[in-house]
């Protein structure tokens, strides 16, 4: 990962991290203030049911002159009995004291001269103590498992962003090495005609070839990085601006000795015009970037379709479903940014234009537009 992948990274899992220790304190918290609450309720009322208990078999003693039996605690409970006589250190009431719950009933009322049965237990302390070390490792363990949640989803939040930036990071190496190309030309061109001081017909075409491929690469990027709005869509004839397309590229057809064999029927349809030029633009350009020099592209234009063919190296079977996507190329053997594909597919979705491609390496390939009702 880069340094902004990086810290978008850490970014993502410091929030996720931050915001669930957050809420799993609060959550752990809150189940510890109830279970402690439930706990000191359990061990009053219990401590309550043993002095009434007790001071009840007083009570009954006295009335009934029977001999007084008291009973035996379960584990983790004791009591004694404070009579009317003796110094008293606190009053009736619930405390906490040592290490312990106690609670002091005047529950006999005098009887046999008894005034106060004290019951105390640290049950309530030890089960405090290990609700406590029992939350801690809920929690602890609970943390553990969501950095390891959050790990794995910021794992999966950076996998597309990752696949973008490398798609980004060819897609700028691609242009620049598709630049590269024109701009070396204008410039060797133009230091070869200021040395001459005679302009030839061979220098200036490679300008125009140059400056034409400079312009191609602009369309494309204008159209993708600016979104350009839809023009105005009126009806147009495709065999003007076919026309059109092969004349701009028909120096570079030259230079590569490649043949344009066209058969062109009046058409015509609704369409912007700058995104149908920049439509056949893109076909005309990847047949011949793909193509070996001395070959033929054959284009035919009727009422309802439009073909172009070339004898290029062709786009292996695994590779056809993934040509019109974005960044995506068909074949490395020519120069190339994997976008003008894309464009096309974009531009004939918006015109409800319907794409196919056949071919097979080492022979060609063979692009169908049509447009009628499918």
């Amino acid at each position: 990962m880069n340094s902004l992948e990086k810290k978008s990274f850490y970014s993502f899992l410091a929030l996720y991290v931050g915001s669930s220790f957050l809420f799993l304190m609060l959550s752990s918290f809150w189940y510890y203030t109830a279970q402690k609450n439930a706990l000191e309720n359990t061990t009053y009322y219990k401590l309550q049911h043993y002095s009434d208990t007790i001071g009840g078999l007083i009570i009954n003693a006295q009335m009934h002159g029977t001999v007084l039996n008291l009973p035996k605690l379960e584990e983790g409970y004791e009591y004694f009995l404070i009579k009317s006589e003796e110094k008293r250190e606190f009053n009736s009431g619930y405390y906490k004291k040592d290490g312990k719950s106690v609670l002091v009933s005047s529950s006999p009322q005098e009887h046999l001269d008894i005034e106060y049965v004290v019951v105390k237990t640290d049950e309530y302390h030890k089960k405090l103590e290990t609700l406590q070390k029992s939350v801690f490792f809920v929690a602890s363990l609970a943390f553990f498992i969501i950095v390891l949640i959050s790990l794995l989803l910021s794992k999966l939040f950076m996998r597309p962003i990752h696949q973008k930036v490398v798609q980004i990071e060819t897609f700028i190496q691609d242009i620049s090495h598709e630049l590269n190309t024109p701009i070396t030309a204008l410039g060797m061109s133009s230091k070869r005609a200021m040395q001459k001081g005679v302009y030839d017909e061979k220098i200036l075409k490679n300008i125009s070839i140059s400056t034409k491929q400079l312009y191609a690469i602009y369309q494309s990027l204008v159209y993708l990085s600016f979104s350009a709005k839809l023009g105005e869509v009126q009806e147009i004839n495709l065999k003007e601006i076919v026309e059109e397309v092969i004349e701009f590229y028909a120096e570079l057809c030259f230079a590569k000795n490649i043949a344009i064999i066209s058969n062109l029927e009046n058409t015509f349809i609704k369409l912007d015009e700058e995104r149908a030029k920049l439509l056949f633009s893109n076909l005309l350009s990847n047949a011949i970037k793909y193509s070996l020099p001395n070959k033929r592209i054959t284009l035919a234009l009727t009422k309802d379709a439009f073909i172009i063919q070339d004898e290029g190296v062709g786009i292996a079977k695994e590779m056809l479903d993934k040509i019109f996507e974005l960044y995506e190329r068909g074949s490395h053997v020519a120069g190339g940014f994997g976008v003008g594909l894309s464009i096309v597919k974009q531009i004939c979705d918006e015109a409800k234009i319907k794409v196919e491609v056949i071919s097979k390496p080492n022979q060609g390939t063979s692009f169908r537009l049509s447009w009628e009702k499918f």
